[in-house]
């Protein structure tokens, strides 16, 4: 059933819903007067009463779990509804937005947003955005992976060595630390086997080290 504005206004008078309202600004666009103004003149004209407000001045390109959208979100509960005057408000890209309207879906978390006219409730529109999601995001992790697989062919043709360039791990370093260790324990007759377990890596792995060492 999708939720109304009489919805809206009979959930107001019950213990069960709330009605949050969330406004967010950045350096570059600095509105908070303005969306305020636009909600509570939205809230006024249906006889909405807000009963939390949440404001921040952050990037909308932030993670929403590393924002007070999120921190809001996870104390809303189904029947709970976020307001706010646009759904860019909640995010910088599709992507986001979509993972945002997902999570708030399967909460059972209405939204409504003022400009775009958008309502997210339980009905039928709510489930194609949940869908649409899980593509949007398949979708991404391909496109992921293939400009990774696409780079990674670049560089081995142009030369570049994949992988961790040598003497980076911390055993070689160790190695390379007691050298002089090292080679007393070989001239002591100490096995390159026994040596090399001290510091949890093969002989072969051992005399490689050494030899990159005394280059």
């Amino acid at each position: 059933m999708c939720r109304t504005v009489k919805n809206i206004i009979d959930l107001t008078n019950t213990d069960i819903a709330m009605i949050y309202a969330y406004i967010r600004v950045s350096t570059e666009m600095q509105t908070y007067e303005n969306q305020k103004f636009e909600i509570q003149k939205y809230c006024d004209a249906h006889h909405i009463k807000v009963d939390k407000w949440c404001s921040e001045s952050i990037s909308g390109t932030i993670a929403a779990e590393k924002r007070a959208l999120g921190r809001i979100i996870n104390r809303m509960k189904k029947g709970d509804m976020l307001i706010c005057t646009e759904i860019s408000r909640l995010g910088r890209n599709m992507l986001m937005i979509m993972s945002i309207l997902n999570i708030c879906s399967n909460k059972g978390i209405a939204i409504h947003s003022i400009k775009d006219n958008f309502d997210l409730s339980d009905n039928i529109n709510s489930k194609i955005i949940a869908f649409a999601f899980a593509l949007a995001a398949e979708i991404e992790r391909n496109l992921i992976s293939q400009r990774t697989k696409e780079a990674l062919v670049v560089r081995k043709i142009a030369g570049v060595r994949l992988g961790r360039p040598p003497g980076s791990s911390r055993k070689m370093l160790s190695v390379c630390k007691d050298i002089d260790k090292i080679d007393k324990l070989i001239s002591d007759n100490i096995p390159l086997k026994k040596i090399a377990g001290q510091y949890g890596i093969h002989r072969n792995t051992l005399r490689r080290y050494m030899k990159m060492y005394k280059k």
